[in-house]
């Protein structure tokens, strides 16, 4: 029987070799998934083999391939690749995974070499998009450092919110008054809508989202339906940073794909439902779009929807359109919220009249006849 296993694994083996060293410059997917099959094998003890890998390696660069390809044979002399990928890949699923394989291979001294150049931007991005404490201590210093460039220090304020760790420095940096007045505006709307409920709520005693249009009390719902609101101010107002509608939801691959798209909800959703949906969004949450709040076995987190689950693994798309693979071995715990992601209080942030504005811009968003 072992006898059979070890020629059967020789016969895969030598098949896997002649298929890879066949690999031409383009990716090739069959390549690819041969690779699948002796991912961990060591390829310093067959020479042949790993030349042919490094071939498929050339093709795939930039690629989610790629950072799969690094991983699974635990290259680690692609750190200036992984740190490209990452760059280039800051705003979808690959980019925090080149960053995670950096961090794990001890190369984050490519990082904060490349935090202070021209890529700084993009790698900021990633590092929030990871939403994983070890990377904090990198981001902070933007938001401290009033010297830096706005947009950049912006920039990490926003990744900051992604941990607890970050959200509970930029609140300390408030309340001690150390947050410098151009970057309040931006950490009112941004720590008004983290998910964690005690910060959440300190954040909305020290930063108060402002107060000048929530004064006004809001008409019964039957009285709201009778009115015509205009649909470009209502525009206008969906994609407003306090208001937020675009960090959820996309109209036409504009916004983040986290929530349900919103490019046909006029045809779906009648104006009641639409008024409903904001002013009492736990309501209905559809089926989907249920939230679940992961433990990790390191102390990390995630929050966000299961997209996929497998028997080894779930992946989870977070509020900013990233989608993590996790081992289920790496899970301590998870549980499904029963709260809904969008949040509540929406409406603090319009006018009576603004919020018709933005529903009468939803119901012109309708299916093409």
């Amino acid at each position: 029987m072992q006898k059979l296993f070890f020629h059967s694994l020789f016969l895969c083996f030598l098949s896997v070799t002649l298929l890879l060293t066949k690999a031409q410059d383009a990716p090739n997917n069959s390549a690819i998934e041969a690779l699948s099959r002796i991912k961990g094998l060591d390829l310093e003890a067959n020479p042949a083999l790993k030349r042919a890998v490094l071939k498929v390696l050339a093709t795939t660069r930039g690629t989610p391939q790629f950072v799969e390809i690094v991983r699974d044979f635990n290259l680690t002399d692609q750190g200036n690749d992984l740190l490209d990928c990452a760059i280039k890949n800051s705003t979808n699923s690959t980019g925090p995974e080149a960053m995670r394989l950096l961090a794990s291979q001890g190369q984050t001294n490519l990082v904060t070499t490349a935090l202070q150049g021209t890529n700084a931007g993009p790698l900021i991005t990633v590092l929030g998009n990871t939403a994983e404490r070890q990377f904090v201590p990198w981001l902070t210093p933007f938001v401290a450092d009033s010297t830096r460039e706005l947009s950049l220090r912006k920039a990490a304020l926003i990744a900051l919110t992604r941990t607890p760790d970050g959200t509970q420095y930029l609140i300390e940096l408030a309340r001690n008054d150390r947050l410098s007045a151009d970057l309040r505006f931006i950490a009112m709307a941004e720590l008004n809508n983290v998910r964690w409920p005690a910060l959440k709520t300190l954040a909305a005693k020290i930063l108060p989202l402002p107060q000048s249009n929530n004064s006004q009390p809001l008409p019964p719902l039957s009285e709201l339906l009778q009115k015509t609101g205009d649909p470009t101010r209502g525009a206008q107002i969906f994609h407003r940073p306090e208001v937020g509608c675009g960090n959820c939801h996309q109209i036409h691959d504009k916004g983040t794909d986290f929530g349900p798209k919103l490019s046909e909800i006029g045809t779906k959703l009648g104006k009641d439902a639409l008024y409903q949906s904001i002013l009492d969004p736990g309501a209905g949450i559809s089926f989907g779009y249920e939230a679940w709040q992961i433990e990790l076995n390191s102390g990390d987190e995630s929050f966000g929807i299961i997209v996929s689950e497998t028997a080894d693994s779930i992946a989870i798309k977070t509020q900013a359109g990233i989608v993590t693979h996790y081992k289920k071995t790496d899970i301590r715990t998870r549980q499904k919220m029963t709260a809904s992601i969008m949040p509540t209080g929406l409406q603090l942030t319009m006018s009576p009249g603004e919020l018709v504005d933005l529903i009468e811009y939803l119901t012109t968003l309708k299916k093409k006849s």
